[in-house]
């Protein structure tokens, strides 16, 4: 494995997780200092999610064309001007562009293990170094998740609440690494001759900007809106156009031949399938832990403090699964690894429904179903950049996370639906409100086990060595995309 790149890019993640968990224990004052409630400070999680659900398919793309390590470049700039940017804007308006911005940071992990694979190629062991250091790579977003989450309330005290100083840590953290990139990333080889698609983008962005603002507005408005259903049903129309002209580009935006492989369209799949519980179940599961049964008839009553220690028990988990994914995989296969780590996430929320009324059993669940998680999280963008040929794995690997993140948009929206009307029922005391919980476990488990169903039709030596080395050593002789 090449420890030095392997090395940079875990300081990388390390700053990634510290983005995603600095920031949440400090929401709610966050909020009084631009000068909203906590309702509308949910914009800027929704404006963020969207950013990066638009511009992970281009920067991925463009790294593919370009050089990963450029756009890795590219992309920790605007980050870091976004948190500066965050730092110094004491409006709603101006902070929530700033947080939008700071999402291309999403983007880091799919270049990244482009890199790892580029180099892993010239090895002779490219999928299995791939998977390991996607591993590595997971346990530092998880790391950082959980220092930043421990660091953002205690410097927000420690600096007597002065909100400038509070915010310029992660902005500190993202400038230094911007250099870490710089001077301690080689490059990848880019091939050569290949054309922007630049209209497969449009269309492939509009698409995806219709249905996650009607994923938005079904948050907001309810099932029952048009608002809803007319920008999903249009997003889905774009996809038809968008199909006809990439079939005919020399170098398209996607390549739907190669999205169409056995080894592949199940991959892209699971990630979106993955991303309703991984996305979608952590917010109900903290509602749900902080609910007094003696009132509601469910929850378990615990104060903040305790809860965060249930989400720091998930986070190893998720660095547990992610460490022992590689070393499954290598004892049985990369496929069989995959449909166990799919299992185990279905087992974890589907335990739920039975076992949800004392605090060691909702842990067990949070472990089972986070070994699973750390493991998909790991897994997926190696197995995408497996299934790539040269030149796309990129794009590939940048997919398993915007399709992801549709998927925890849609499970955002649609729990966010059946919680209020089950808490807001006014039976909720008989079991309306419990029956709405079990319904979010229940669609996480049961999307878990699709996804397992999914993974097996991949083909059983799929994302081996041995199969993408021979597809490296067919590649080398096709020819490269057009002028």
């Amino acid at each position: 494995m090449a420890f030095g790149l392997v090395g940079f890019l875990f300081l990388v993640e390390l700053t990634s997780g510290i983005l995603q968990g600095y920031y949440v224990p400090l929401a709610s004052k966050i909020a009084g200092h631009i000068g909203v409630d906590t309702a509308d400070y949910n914009w800027t999680e929704a404006a963020q999610l969207l950013v990066s659900a638009l511009v992970v398919p281009v920067l991925a793309k463009l790294g593919d064309m370009f050089g990963h390590k450029r756009i890795l470049l590219a992309s920790t700039a605007v980050t870091a001007l976004a948190s500066w940017g965050m730092v110094a804007s004491g409006s709603f308006a101006g902070y929530l562009i700033a947080f939008a911005f700071q999402g291309f940071y999403v983007v880091w992990l799919p270049l990244e293990v482009a890199l790892i694979f580029d180099r892993g190629r010239r090895t002779g062991n490219t999928a299995s170094t791939t998977r390991r250091a996607a591993g590595l790579l997971v346990v530092a977003l998880e790391a950082g998740a959980i220092l930043g989450a421990l660091a953002g309330s205690r410097v927000f005290k420690g600096t007597g609440e002065n909100f400038p100083v509070t915010l310029a840590v992660p902005a500190i953290c993202v400038t230094l690494v911007f250099f870490a990139i710089l001077f301690g990333v080689r490059e990848s080889t880019p091939l050569p001759g290949r054309k922007l698609d630049g209209g497969g983008f449009v269309l492939l962005t509009l698409a995806l900007l219709f249905i996650t603002g009607g994923l938005t507005f079904l948050r907001l408005n309810g099932p029952s809106s048009w608002t809803v259903w007319v920008p999903i049903v249009i997003g889905l129309l774009i996809f038809i156009p968008f199909a006809r002209l990439e079939r005919r580009h020399p170098d398209p935006a996607i390549d739907l031949k190669v999205l169409a492989k056995p080894s592949m369209w199940p991959v892209q799949l699971t990630a979106g399938l993955f991303g309703i519980s991984v996305l979608g179940a952590q917010i109900p599961l903290s509602t749900f832990a902080a609910a007094d049964p003696k009132k509601l008839g469910y929850g378990l009553n615990l104060d903040s403090d305790v809860i965060s220690y249930l989400i720091g028990a998930y986070l190893i988990a998720l660095i547990v699964g992610a460490l022992v994914f590689p070393l499954l995989a290598r004892q049985t296969t990369p496929r069989i690894a995959l449909i166990v780590a799919a299992f185990l996430v279905a087992a974890g929320y589907l335990l739920f429904i039975p076992l949800h009324d004392q605090v060691w059993q909702v842990i067990v669940n949070m472990v089972i179903a986070g070994i699973g998680s750390g493991a998909l999280v790991a897994a997926l963008p190696s197995a995408a950049a497996a299934a790539a040929p040269a030149g796309q794995s990129g794009i590939a690997t940048g997919l398993t996370n915007t399709t992801k993140t549709i998927g925890g948009a849609f499970a955002s929206a649609v729990f966010g639906v059946i919680l209020h009307v089950g808490l807001t029922s006014t039976a909720s005391t008989s079991g309306a409100g419990l029956a709405a919980y079990i319904a979010v476990w229940t669609i996480c488990g049961v999307g878990a086990l699709v996804a397992a169903a999914l993974l097996f039709l991949v083909p059983k030596l799929a994302f081996s060595d041995s199969e993408v080395d021979l597809a490296a050593d067919a590649v080398g002789a096709v020819e490269t995309p057009g002028p």
